[in-house]
């Protein structure tokens, strides 16, 4: 368990891919809350992030920290910034994606862009192009379940390797053998979503200072996006 931080109110951990935060209804694989009740006894759900998703995550010690830690979460007072690669070459670099998000009428899981939905905000800034793909930094200022997700299917930019979002696909009308090879190489290198929660901010919850925490792009993402830029920068396919 990667721990970044913790004090007596609350505990801030790296999370990795593949693992639940907390236990789905089918109590199917140990979550990451299950692992901290093993060590701490009580630990109280602030937040989540998505099971392919890595990064920082905060979970509360006690009931108190917990209230208030929930308040600033759902009051939008928390910095959370992501990393991402996805399909195609976004344009304007940067903007801000203004879509509800509800979930799915008839797929148990998924999310949809609809106007009946909750409000869902999302800030983007390109960082790198690689032409057919490209490498974003992302702010949400809701916490919708696979917010960021859904909303760059919504603008026609899925994540790479996001399979449930249609992200996992070559890219349509593709013909060429090497060039198929490279992404299929590409995805076994990130075998999952390619989305980091870098950094999350909040205010303590005891003193009220303003904290901030980051997590290290993992080694999945960042050679997958490495070998975009090496696709590039040195033609590996026409």
């Amino acid at each position: 368990m990667n721990i970044i931080y913790e004090n007596e109110q609350f505990i801030v951990i790296n999370k990795p891919a593949g693992m639940l935060s907390i236990p789905d209804r089918k109590q199917s694989e140990p979550s990451l809350k299950d692992r901290l009740k093993e060590k701490y006894g009580n630990i109280y759900t602030v937040h989540r992030l998505d099971k392919g998703t890595s990064g920082v995550i905060v979970f509360a010690k006690d009931e108190e920290s917990h209230k208030q830690l929930s308040q600033l979460f759902e009051g939008r007072d928390v910095v959370k910034k992501y990393m991402g690669l996805v399909h195609g070459a976004v344009s304007p670099a940067t903007g801000t994606i203004e879509a509800a998000i509800a979930e799915h009428p008839a797929k148990n899981g998924r999310m949809i862009t609809h106007i009946k939905g909750k409000t869902s905000i999302t800030d983007y800034e390109v960082l790198e192009s690689f032409r057919l793909f490209t490498w974003v930094a992302f702010q949400i200022h809701t916490g919708r379940t696979h917010q960021i997700r859904v909303h760059m299917k919504h603008i026609g930019h899925t994540l790479f390797n996001d399979w449930e979002y249609g992200g996992d696909k070559i890219l349509k009308g593709t013909i060429y053998t090497k060039y198929k090879q490279f992404v299929d190489n590409c995805f076994t290198v990130c075998p999952r979503c390619a989305l980091h929660a870098k950094t999350l901010g909040f205010k303590h919850p005891r003193t009220g200072e303003e904290v901030f925490f980051e997590s290290p792009l993992p080694n999945d993402i960042g050679q997958v996006v490495e070998k975009w830029r090496n696709y590039v920068h040195h033609k590996i396919v026409e």
